[in-house]
């Protein structure tokens, strides 16, 4: 298939999660993205294990497919020539590095566009360019705890939750995507150089949105729900003879199925339950009605009679479960690959289709450096610059 994006050159200058993720996008789609690390170390995610597949971090396989690695020395006068070459040749440059660290290497907007005049640059920051903490670093769970999300996680009356995986992050590079392929589009039409500012508290102030809305309309702070929501009910884990069971039943309509699927249609016509809000004004007590009924039945009994009748339910699925699950293999989400050191290398692709055909995964992850030569050459240097460069330190 003919990527979106064939033709686009990424200079990548992240690491960890946010910004890997981001350009992994862009190579899903079909950009040339060339990761830029430190030799020697490179990504800080390469050391995020255990997990490893075979001797790599699975973390870093996770998030870094689609790309050619170039192990560069920055602080040597070569390797920052290297970059400012490349970035010439880039129509994009993802950068991430802690405030003011990329003014020392004067590739900054201004100095980048005077470079490339119609580069698409874009900055995966932590807190944005204003405000009074703008010039500190950002990490996943702790932006989970300034924005307020990590209060609205877990169960009530328990310790704070982090969500499970890196929604933050991954969040973040989503929107760096978003908004550098809007920008593509804005800098075709102007032939001028486009600037893409992202934020990982902004990100996460997203994820709680609604919540926001919610105490600005009522005054009352959000509480956490466990794996129900506050506005709905019911919609949440039940429990059943042998575990639990997610069913959600957000309208009146879906909850008279419920009730005549569990055996007890009168429930509907309690006065209490009679719509959404009495319900939601009485849920403990409606929990309570639901949770006698779901436990006298199994969870695969209990999902398979509920979505016969046309409620949504779901099994709570562990990884290995999910990743058996015939909708999974059938989706075509989890892509394959011949990989030269991981025989069983598969990662689940990108979630977009084009004319019904998903992205296949073009390089897998690189090992630090492995591309430091051909990106040179590309770049216009010779075989015995190359070596010259590699002999000093300044690739690897």
């Amino acid at each position: 298939m003919a990527h979106p994006l064939e033709g686009i050159v990424v200079a990548d200058l992240t690491q960890n999660v946010a910004g890997p993720f981001c350009t992994q996008i862009l190579g899903d789609m079909g950009a040339e993205v060339v990761k830029v690390e430190r030799p020697g170390r490179g990504d800080d995610a390469r050391a995020w294990a255990p997990p490893y597949w075979g001797s790599e971090s699975a973390t870093f396989i996770a998030l870094n497919r689609n790309k050619k690695s170039l192990a560069l020395d920055l602080k040597s006068p070569g390797g920052l020539e290297v970059l400012r070459r490349l970035v010439s040749r880039a129509d994009v440059f993802v950068q991430s590095l802690r405030p003011g660290a990329i003014d020392e290497l004067g590739l900054d907007f201004a100095g980048t566009a005077r470079l490339n005049p119609r580069i698409v640059y874009c900055s995966v920051t932590a807190f944005g360019t204003r405000g009074p903490l703008r010039h500190l670093p950002g990490y996943d769970p702790l932006m989970q705890a300034y924005s307020g999300l990590m209060s609205i996680n877990g169960h009530p009356g328990q310790e704070p939750a982090r969500v499970g995986t890196s929604i933050v992050d991954m969040g973040t590079g989503m929107w760096a995507a978003l908004g550098i392929v809007a920008a593509l589009r804005q800098r075709d039409a102007s032939g001028r150089a486009v600037e893409v500012t992202t934020a990982l508290f902004e990100t996460a102030l997203m994820w709680v949105s609604y919540q926001a809305a919610g105490y600005l309309a009522s005054g009352e702070v959000p509480q956490p729900q466990g794996s129900g929501t506050a506005m709905i009910a019911p919609y949440q884990a039940f429990p059943t003879a042998d575990g639990f069971t997610m069913i959600g039943a957000g309208s009146d309509a879906l909850f008279a199925r419920l009730t005549s699927a569990l055996g007890t249609p009168g429930l509907a016509d309690d006065p209490r339950f009679k719509d959404n809000p009495s319900r939601v004004s009485n849920r403990a007590a409606l929990v309570e009605a639901i949770s006698a009924l779901t436990r006298q039945r199994k969870s695969a009994e209990l999902v398979e009679a509920l979505r016969v009748a046309g409620v949504p339910a779901s099994p709570i699925l562990t990884v290995d479960q999910m990743l058996a699950e015939p909708q999974t293999r059938e989706s075509g989400v989890l892509v394959r690959a011949q990989h030269p050191r991981l025989p069983e290398y598969r990662s689940i692709g990108l979630p977009l289709t084009w004319d019904g055909v998903r992205p296949a995964v073009r390089r897998v992850p690189p090992l630090l450096g492995e591309h430091s030569g051909d990106v040179l050459t590309w770049l216009g240097y010779t075989l015995d610059d190359v070596r010259s460069l590699k002999g000093k330190g300044v690739i690897q």
